[in-house]
């Protein structure tokens, strides 16, 4: 390591620790590399401008951004929660699942964990602790482990980012994540269903079947979101930029016209709404692109790739080591900051391990979902604990058994591949 990247590494560190945005942080530490190894430092605007312009996938982020802000302004949450609850909530501990579902189904409205938590937590949390239906810690727990099942599901934002990293097919990485996510979701509402029993939880009011039909119909258009996505995609008919603007455009059309449920009003809130986190996003992947000219200048990956091939490591203990560095590094880095700076690194080591790079970008996005609600420090279980006000101890005791079930989940993704290559295999994968 170089005297000029050390000097980089503990400037960004630095600054970080002031309270400073990470992204400046890695402009200002790249800035500075450049000046210390003598390069002319306009090569940061050019590296941020060229990374900016020459990706038009970076514009399917905040099209997937708006699309989920229309959504959540029309009254579609509320049809879907219906429909959720006329499937599950006839079981014991019915509304415990209709939270788990809701999150399935949620996915195709976001990209986020955070925008699924903050979209949905307020309300899940009044309706479980309604009448002392289910206890505040619990339902909290519950509606932050499910919202790690939205990212993984398509239309993803996690995904979109390792697409642009590591140069895989966007479309393939979302079908690749269809599964895992269901998986996920399954155990968890296989693990409520064991619980409601012993626990006594609650069963809420019967929906008479011949009712399912018209509440199916209601949450028909937001249901057929997904469907249009990957159909477009997948018929040649879009690029996924164009299809992320398809989305946005339906989701504007059902909210406005077919629901009516959102005014002109409501369209302009929507916009504001999703400039922020776009910029957010977008800062912090100009100063990724800049630090990772940084990285690539010092031979980095390389030098790991080569560092790791001596040990003669397995592709499986790779994945191994890989899953215990991404759920640490996610208890307190933001996963966008993980995929955009620590991805890449390890990205030479995986393709000269032979593994599959669609399975290897589902099963590092998954990590990082988890690493946001592994005690101590997940930002879901800080966000939650705000949002529903409740002891983030009792929380945390609430959340340990969801944990080891997504654990276990993961450890089946992780190393029986099929579960993320099947769908795309299927669809003409040849990975």
């Amino acid at each position: 390591m170089s005297t000029p990247f050390a000097l980089s590494l503990a400037v960004i560190l630095g600054l970080s620790l002031t309270g400073l945005p990470l992204a400046y942080a890695m402009i200002g530490g790249s800035v500075l590399w450049l000046f210390a190894s003598g390069r002319d430092m306009g090569i940061a605007a050019e590296q941020l401008l060229n990374g900016m312009m020459a990706n038009q996938l970076l514009l399917a982020i905040p099209l997937f951004i708006l699309a989920a802000e229309f959504m959540n302004t029309g009254s579609i949450m509320d049809r879907l929660l219906h429909f959720c609850n006329a499937i599950v909530g006839r079981f014991r501990g019915g509304l415990a699942q209709v939270n788990v579902l809701q999150s399935i189904i949620f996915a195709s409205m976001s990209g986020s964990a955070l925008a699924d938590a903050a979209a949905s937590g307020k309300l899940m949390q009044t309706l479980m602790t309604r009448d002392n239906k289910y206890p505040p810690a619990y339902a909290a727990a519950l509606t932050c482990v499910s919202s790690i099942i939205g990212p993984i599901i398509p239309p993803s934002i996690p995904l979109v980012l390792f697409a642009l990293v590591s140069d895989t097919s966007i479309g393939f990485l979302f079908l690749g994540g269809i599964v895992p996510g269901v998986l996920l979701g399954a155990v968890q509402m296989g693990l409520i269903g064991f619980t409601a029993k012993r626990r006594n939880f609650p069963v809420e009011r019967h929906v008479p079947l011949r009712e399912l039909p018209r509440i199916t119909w209601e949450a028909f258009p937001a249901l057929m979101m997904p469907v249009i996505l990957l159909g477009c995609m997948y018929s040649g008919v879009t690029t996924p930029t164009e299809a992320a603007a398809v989305a946005a455009f339906y989701a504007l059309l059902i909210s406005w016209l077919l629901y009516r449920s959102v005014t002109l009003r409501g369209i302009y809130r929507s916009l504001v709404a999703s400039a922020r986190p776009t910029v957010s996003i977008s800062m912090l992947i100009a100063g990724a692109l800049v630090f990772n000219f940084v990285i690539t200048s010092e031979n980095i990956p390389k030098t790991l790739s080569a560092m790791l091939a001596t040990w003669e490591m397995s592709p499986y203990v790779f994945l191994f080591a890989v899953n215990v560095l991404l759920l640490v590094l996610g208890c307190f880095l933001e996963g966008t900051t993980i995929i955009l700076v620590i991805l890449p690194v390890l990205l030479p080591t995986a393709q000269h391990l032979g593994i599959d790079m669609v399975h290897f970008g589902v099963v590092c996005v998954v990590n990082i979902m988890i690493g946001l609600v592994t005690p101590p420090y997940g930002l879901l279980l800080f966000m939650m604990n705000k949002i529903a006000n409740v002891s983030l101890r009792d929380m945390v005791v609430e959340l340990l058994p969801y944990l080891y079930v997504t654990l276990g989940a993961l450890a089946l993704i992780t190393f029986v591949p099929g579960f993320v290559l099947w769908l795309p295999r299927l669809m003409g994968y040849t990975g």
